[in-house]
């Protein structure tokens, strides 16, 4: 048996019958773009709408069955609370699956924190996902193939391939993948891919009731939130990586990392 053949057996021995429902569904890229030619999937995410509420990582959680108490989510939503002495406070509990009821800010180990609201002098929500990037790292140094990115502009993970070594997890500047701890590889936001070349929108935006996040055509520029990316200030996540990210943000502050 060649290595490459022990590897794919040995990767479905350890998946096998724990992988199940909509994550699974499998679809064939070159399939999906030789019916849409003019396709490539981006994302805007427009933080001045965003509250926080946390619908869209419990709707993705539920879509792609990921664990729901288990600390690893394919999406999720950061807050941010900047003071007046120049501090800037971030917490993230559980991915703000929850969404955030309280003023205590999640310190982690040292415990939560209570900022006086007259010294707050900026506080908002970041939601964050993979971003599915022109140059991404995670495919690079896969060392089987089984990350890889699609031609509508979608990166993906061929599980009956991934080995589990994390190597894409280290390699991703934003901290999007995880190891799955179910079926037990590298597991990342999909864009809901198996929604979204069946004409559907993403678990995400379809859950947020403030039209935070929105799916994007990029090639059509007649799409109304491709036009809103062309034409007002958006900005995307570490520029400085040269990975190109796809996803776009409108009201990203510097603070944001």
């Amino acid at each position: 048996m060649k290595r490459r053949d022990f590897i794919k057996s040995t990767a479905v021995f350890v998946s096998g019958a724990a992988v199940s429902t909509s994550a699974l569904v499998m679809l064939d890229p070159q399939e999906v773009l030789a019916e849409n030619p003019e396709l490539r999937w981006g994302f805007l995410v427009d933080t001045l709408k965003c509250v926080g509420c946390g619908m869209c990582v419990k709707a993705c959680k539920l879509e792609n069955d990921i664990p729901y108490d288990a600390n690893v989510t394919r999406t999720w939503v950061e807050r941010y609370v900047m003071t007046r002495d120049g501090e800037v406070f971030k917490d993230c509990p559980k991915g703000a699956r929850d969404g955030y009821t309280s003023k205590l800010i999640d310190e982690n180990a040292s415990g939560m924190k209570l900022v006086s609201d007259k010294d707050i002098t900026q506080a908002f929500f970041v939601p964050k996902l993979c971003n599915h990037c022109e140059l991404p790292a995670c495919v690079q140094v896969c060392p089987v193939g089984a990350t890889y990115g699609t031609k509508d502009g979608v990166v993906l993970i061929d599980r009956t391939w991934c080995i589990g070594c994390g190597y894409c997890i280290m390699a991703c500047p934003y901290g999007v993948r995880f190891f799955h701890p179910v079926v037990h590889t590298a597991d990342k936001c999909t864009l809901c891919y198996h929604r979204i070349s069946n004409g559907g929108n993403t678990a995400c935006a379809q859950a947020c009731p403030f039209g935070a996040r929105k799916l994007a055509n990029l090639r059509d520029h007649k799409d109304p939130v491709t036009k809103i990316i062309m034409t007002q200030r958006v900005g995307v996540l570490r520029p400085e990586y040269g990975t190109k990210p796809q996803c776009y943000y409108i009201g990203l502050n510097e603070e944001v990392r």
